[in-house]
């Protein structure tokens, strides 16, 4: 795993969107195509912003939503179909934008989004860690051996504290405690992975990925044993890391 600190989180983001554009475009240059996973949450914003202006031909890219919670609308503020509409989709136009949709069926629509992956392997994940060390919505314990691309998962206590304290719901009863997640080992199916994570709240989860026994214990950890991670960070989240400040 490769890691990369920043003096600022706006710096995390624009070099994490840099390396992640070359991987596009190499890939286009190699298959005349490329096929992305894009994250959301409050660790992407910088990251997002600067990645929709690099200088990729989108109309040749296959985008997959990483995750997302079941039983809220497209509308509803917290809903990351419309963090990724607004972000992302609305200003790039890709080939193909492929949506998480936990408004109804979760078991069929993560049946159905299987089957779509299946069909295209990924070129580049843009992925964040959650303060508990979890990867997409994949909690510790996460699941490790499920060769499913897409789950449905519970949501733990410091998950849903997470998204209140991020402001997407106004109490943590509003926080729906299931979503839909793309799996572990599709995530590492991914030939590179790009890893932003800013900000203080994370410092802990970023020592124990990098640190700690790879283990479902702490879901991120899984990507030390990627041959093409690399980890963005900046110096705040970098704060518990021996010599990085």
């Amino acid at each position: 795993m490769e890691v990369i600190i920043s003096n600022t989180k706006q710096d995390l983001g624009t070099k994490a969107a840099q390396r992640g554009a070359e991987l596009i475009r190499k890939a286009i240059l190699e298959n005349g195509k490329a096929n992305i996973i894009v994250a959301t949450g409050a660790s992407q914003f910088e990251m997002l912003s600067e990645l929709v202006k690099e200088d990729i031909d989108w109309s040749l890219i296959t985008a997959f939503h990483l995750d997302e919670y079941i039983g809220i609308s497209e509308n509803h503020p917290a809903s990351f179909r419309k963090y990724l509409k607004e972000r992302f989709v609305d200003i790039v136009s890709p080939k193909e934008f492929i949506y998480v949709d936990g408004s109804e069926d979760p078991y069929a629509e993560c049946i159905r989004l299987g089957k779509l992956i299946g069909k295209h392997p990924i070129d580049v994940a843009f992925v964040g860690i959650g303060e508990n060390s979890h990867l997409a919505f994949n909690d510790p314990p996460a699941d490790f051996e499920t060769e499913e691309a897409y789950l449905v998962v519970n949501l733990d206590e410091d998950c849903l504290r997470q998204q209140l304290g991020e402001g997407w719901f106004p109490t943590i009863n509003d926080v729906p405690k299931q979503a839909i997640s793309m799996s572990i080992k599709q995530i590492m199916k991914s030939k590179a992975i790009i890893c932003s994570v800013p900000d203080e709240r994370k410092a802990t989860a970023v020592y124990n990925t990098l640190n700690s026994e790879i283990s479902p214990q702490c879901p991120a950890s899984i990507m030390r044993n990627h041959p093409e991670t690399m980890l963005f960070l900046d110096k705040a989240s970098a704060s518990k890391i021996e010599g990085a400040t």
